[in-house]
């Protein structure tokens, strides 16, 4: 029913920028939250940043201030906008669909139901 793909990923120097997309299909895009997360090698899947139905933010401490997530309704699309970028970003990103509609964004993995492939993020210092 739902579907989500992403793209983005690649290979970048300490200091550097990139731009996650993540199209989705399937489902009355505006009324659900989104969410982006990442997993490193060895490491949980972690939160990294959550958008509301309404647009409203939220970003775990570690990329706060350098990440910036949005969404474009009319193209059923979430971005992660990604500045100053260190080894420690580097990690598979992968974005989610919540659960309920209306929500707000949520840290939890268990609150999203649909994931997106996963792209590769890679760092280099």
């Amino acid at each position: 029913q739902v579907q989500l793909v992403e793209s983005g990923g690649g290979l970048v120097q300490t200091g550097g920028s990139l731009r996650l997309s993540c199209a989705a299909s399937g489902r009355t895009f505006s009324r659900y939250a989104m969410g982006w997360f990442r997993q490193a090698p060895g490491k949980e899947r972690e939160f990294v940043a959550g958008i509301s139905w309404s647009g409203g933010t939220r970003y775990a401490d570690s990329v706060q201030g350098r990440f910036t997530i949005s969404r474009d309704n009319d193209k059923n699309t979430v971005y992660l906008q990604m500045n100053s970028l260190k080894p420690d970003d580097t990690a598979v990103y992968y974005c989610a669909i919540e659960k309920d509609s209306y929500g707000l964004g949520s840290s939890q993995k268990k609150n999203y139901n649909y994931w997106g492939q996963g792209t590769q993020v890679t760092v280099s210092s």
